[in-house]
């Protein structure tokens, strides 16, 4: 799998400390590109090899220390400590697969019930972000394309985000998911390139979870949004399709991951019957983890045989945190 090329090499100049403006940050630029847009996230990223802040160098980002990450031509940028082996994340058939299917609205009702609790989360919150640093930032730790941190920003017109993902492929689609969204790469399970306090919202949809990096990044006053899926999600497809079940303790697993950084603060559910045509059924099953495990052709197979369009569930748990107090 080669590596996306930069798009200019680092300048030779002075790096310029980018700080944000009265409005939180700099005039935004076109989404995926490297104008703006990127410049409005660097206050809240740090180095990945050494923790210091960064700074735009022409086509890179910089540490006080000389390390350099080149941008993307795509878009974002990749901030992985040299030398780290770090999965590659969702693949390119994946990642096309997911934007079909978000594209054709089939989760907008999550995506807008994810906006509202994120808008009320962040009043709660306040200005909780790094005084430096504007307003504080939104951190989607396994944002995929972007589509659920796009759907936030919509409703925080003041507050840019950031999308953190193991996927180039992903990233290529976030970086460009909204005008306010810098895109990164790189591993949850590791320290996060982002500052201590940077963010006023975490957001982890369908993802991992590092609780100590998701409390460390967070404001004290911030708040962690986590969807999950619950027992029944997509249960007419998995006997018919073959696909992974819902972990019957996934709530306990929740709580033992969060639980010494973070107190549940709310949690409701999110539920409906979505009519799928075989098309969107197949982007659904190709899209998630089951495709690991699928045989393609069989797939098809399976997927020819379904009624059209087949009811299939939605059901998840959003549930918003809290951080414990005094970690």
């Amino acid at each position: 799998m080669g590596q996306d090329r930069p798009a200019v090499q680092a300048t030779a100049g002075p790096a310029r400390w980018v700080r944000a403006g009265p409005a939180g940050w700099v005039t935004a630029g076109v989404a995926g590109e490297h104008g703006g847009v990127l410049d409005n996230v660097v206050p809240y990223l740090t180095c990945a090899q050494c923790g210091a802040g960064l700074v735009r160098a022409g086509g890179s980002l910089r540490c006080r220390a000389g390390h350099v990450f080149d941008i993307a031509r795509q878009g974002y940028v990749s901030l992985i400590p040299a030398g780290a082996r770090v999965p590659g994340g969702d693949t390119a058939a994946m990642v096309a697969a997911r934007a079909d299917f978000l594209a054709a609205g089939h989760f907008a009702s999550l995506a807008a019930e994810l906006g509202l609790a994120a808008a009320g989360a962040a009043g709660t919150a306040g200005r909780g972000g790094r005084p430096d640093a504007g307003a504080g930032c939104v951190v989607d730790v396994g944002a995929g394309t972007g589509y659920y941190l796009a759907a936030v920003l919509d409703r925080l017109p003041d507050r840019v985000g950031l999308a953190l993902d193991a996927s180039r492929f992903s990233l290529r689609r976030a970086a460009r998911a909204h005008p306010r969204i810098g895109a990164v790469r790189c591993d949850a399970w590791r320290r996060l390139p982002v500052a201590d306090g940077a963010a006023v919202l975490a957001l982890n949809v369908f993802a991992p979870r590092n609780g100590a990096e998701l409390r460390r990044v967070l404001s004290p006053a911030g708040r962690l949004l986590v969807v999950t899926p619950m027992n029944d999600h997509l249960a007419e497809l998995v006997g018919p399709l073959g696909l992974l079940t819902v972990d019957q303790h996934k709530p306990e697993r929740l709580a033992a991951t969060l639980g010494p950084h973070f107190e549940l603060a709310a949690r409701r559910e999110h539920r409906g019957v979505l009519p799928l045509d075989r098309k969107a059924v197949a982007a659904l099953a190709a899209m998630g983890p089951s495709s690991w495990h699928t045989d393609r052709p069989a797939l098809a197979e399976a997927v020819a045989r379904l009624a059209e369009p087949a009811p299939v569930t939605l059901a998840v748990t959003l549930s918003v945190y809290r951080p414990t107090p005094g970690l």
